[in-house]
């Protein structure tokens, strides 16, 4: 995800227009994109601030998996070399739910498993 501009850029972009300058010319002067400095001036007139709004998915949303947790628990349990891609396929089988296969890898990372592979190059 990217970084946010600095406070004190965007201030200065907000600036630059309020002293009589177009939101392009804005742009071109501090070097971002012409759309950047409009959405800059259009938030500070529609918030009175221009400080940046918070990225990513607020803490404690439940994502599409969380209901379905118990069901990929228990099929990795019972069946520790099923591939994701075998994973996500009994999941839509059994409750129609269709995720990418990096969802679930994430989701089982974070209940604390994990794909280790051996040295005689079988996976564990």
């Amino acid at each position: 995800m990217g970084k946010s501009y600095s406070l004190d850029l965007r201030e200065r972009i907000v600036g630059y227009v309020d002293a009589g300058h177009s939101a392009r010319a804005a742009g071109r002067v501090y070097g971002v994109s012409a759309s950047t400095a409009v959405r800059l001036v259009s938030a500070r007139r529609r918030t009175g601030s221009v400080a940046p709004l918070r990225q990513g998915r607020a803490p404690g949303t439940v994502g599409k998996l969380a209901p379905h947790m118990d069901f990929l628990i228990e099929v990795v349990q019972s069946d520790p070399d099923i591939t994701l891609c075998e994973l996500a396929g009994a999941l839509a089988e059994v409750s129609g739910v269709q995720v990418n296969v990096s969802s679930i890898h994430r989701a089982l990372v974070r209940a604390g498993y994990s794909y280790k592979k051996r040295v005689g190059g079988a996976g564990a």
